[in-house]
């Protein structure tokens, strides 16, 4: 027959599959469901043949790796068919202090004198899995949640990288995900499909094992054949940075717009990533008799009801944009001028609105706690007021599903008169994400609107940083929101801007045409990034 044969049995010894390969390997189909649950194994072992004296193959620990077999084994076999040597390998859980290959290797033996309980030996395997993350548990260093494993793949230098995981680490704790390692692989070129080449895909398998991880996520964006072919060849749940801060978005949203909003961009960024999700939704859906032709298959019945319910979200969100202009009508009819609070997240915008106005907005020490706008009033002496909006922060890289989405709050921005941008002056990239928060004021056309500067967290920066930063942001005002300290020098500020420098002019409010008309949303390049035109818009 020149072929390789292989048998998937199950703990009670029974063939679950049956696999004819070629003389050199055999290609593993699509298993039943992995078992569920921390430490456990898939409940299946593969046995197969090897066409010669060769004992494991670099492939066989692959898949022992990437599929979690209970175990692993070849049987050798002479031309005529009679067996020869057998050898075995099986997953082992990580010893403390120690980096191993994930797995155990076992000698090559006469097939007549194996004698291993497989059954047995899976469910010590388990016990010790378990045990292990009952250790994590009893020294506190376990967490409830999910626990991931970051990657990031790139071109840039490894120091920029590492600051790129240290937020993506950041992300993940507000998420609710517990990290247990961290793989950086700096490469020439990106590989199209696989993102890693096979060997580092097993690097990360063990690295994921070893932590037992069930979720590996992605610095920057992966693309959907990026994510099919990753999740297909490993069990564990694979996501990138763009869908965990959806996930976040999701977890945080509260009111019924911010809701829709975060709807609406995962299902954008879902729809051209539903082909590998689930195989059988290439199946028809329509019948034989039920449609004329070929009928539906269940993805395209999937896709179309994706794009049905974004169009709907679209109209409810165009009503809430509709709702929100003529809220800032009211408010320029009333003459009262808008500041609105930009900066990147967790900068400490929410906790800056209360402090100057005597709010009891939300404020975590999290990344996105804001989603919707929120405003109130900041009353000066002289009787002179202004309407102070909190806004979602921003972030690197900040997904285009998210700037489309939230086109109704991000108009927040569009209709203010003067923007106060809050930084975290305590954090080890400062500049950098001031940087971020100037590229996407521009991006979005705002980058004419008087602003003023505020290093929010002084009381964190260490004091010999404190002149150096002074002398660099001259224009900066020192403030710590959470201390209460420099505040009425901010008030200040935001005061002799608006009103004594001339950021605000009263003036007549527009119709809703004349809105839709300036502050029109475009695409920009064929990336699709959400700009705004460069024409004064609604304030």
């Amino acid at each position: 027959m020149s072929r390789q044969i292989g048998l998937a049995l199950d703990r009670q010894g029974r063939v679950s599959m049956v696999i004819v390969g070629d003389a050199s390997s055999i290609l593993i189909p699509e298993l039943p469901h992995a078992r569920t649950g921390a430490g456990r194994l898939r409940g299946l072992r593969l046995l197969h043949t090897h066409l010669g004296s060769e004992g494991l193959s670099h492939e066989d620990l692959m898949d022992l790796l990437f599929l979690r077999l209970d175990s692993v084994s070849v049987l050798t076999v002479d031309e005529w068919g009679q067996p020869g040597m057998c050898q075995s390998a099986h997953l082992m859980p990580p010893a403390p202090g120690q980096e191993d290959s994930g797995y155990a290797v076992g000698d090559m033996l006469s097939w007549d004198r194996v004698d291993i309980d497989f059954t047995r030996q899976a469910e010590m395997l388990e016990e010790e899995f378990g045990r292990v993350l009952d250790d994590a548990v009893s020294t506190g260093e376990e967490e409830e949640g999910e626990r991931a494993v970051l990657v990031s793949v790139s071109l840039a230098p490894r120091a920029v990288q590492e600051r790129h995981l240290a937020e993506l680490a950041e992300l993940a704790r507000t998420a609710g995900v517990k990290v247990t390692g961290s793989m950086i692989q700096r490469v020439a070129a990106i590989h199209p499909r696989h993102i890693l080449g096979r060997s580092k895909l097993a690097e990360l398998e063990v690295l994921a094992l070893q932590g037992q991880a069930t979720l590996v996520i992605f610095d920057g964006e992966l693309s959907p054949a990026q994510l099919n072919s990753l999740s297909e060849l490993t069990e564990r749940r694979v996501m990138d940075r763009t869908q965990l801060i959806l996930d976040i978005f999701a977890g945080h949203a509260v009111t019924k717009a911010g809701k829709l909003q975060v709807e609406m961009a995962q299902l954008q960024y879902s729809l051209p990533r539903l082909a590998g999700k689930h195989r059988s939704m290439d199946r028809l859906a329509g019948g034989i008799f039920g449609n004329k032709g070929r009928g539906e298959t269940k993805l395209e019945l999937e896709r179309r009801r994706i794009r049905e319910r974004i169009t709907r979200i679209r109209k409810d969100l165009e009503e809430l944009r509709r709702q929100r202009f003529h809220t800032r009508a009211r408010r320029a009819r009333q003459g009262l001028p808008l500041a609105a609070l930009v900066g990147y997240t967790n900068a400490g915008k929410s906790t800056l609105l209360n402090a100057l106005t005597k709010a009891d907005v939300l404020a975590e020490n999290k990344l996105f706690a804001t989603l919707d706008p929120t405003t109130r009033r900041l009353r000066f002496p002289k009787e002179r007021e202004l309407v102070l909006a909190d806004t979602v922060g921003f972030i690197r890289s900040l997904p285009r599903e998210l700037m489309e989405a939230f086109r109704a709050t991000l108009e927040e921005l569009e209709a203010a008169d003067l923007l106060i941008h809050v930084v975290d002056a305590s954090h080890p990239e400062r500049d950098q994400q001031m940087e971020s928060v100037e590229r996407i004021l521009a991006e979005m056309g705002l980058q004419h609107i008087p602003r003023v500067t505020l290093l929010n967290k002084w009381d964190a920066v260490p004091v010999n940083d404190r002149v150096p930063l002074l002398l660099d942001r001259p224009e900066a005002i020192p403030v710590s929101a959470l201390a209460g300290t420099g505040l009425q020098k901010a008030a200040a500020a935001i005061e002799r801007q608006m009103f004594d420098e001339g950021a605000w002019q009263r003036r007549d409010p527009q119709t809703w045409e004349e809105f839709e008309k300036k502050g029109r949303v475009r695409k920009r390049r064929a990336d699709e990034e959400i700009i705004l035109d460069d024409t004064e818009p609604f304030r």
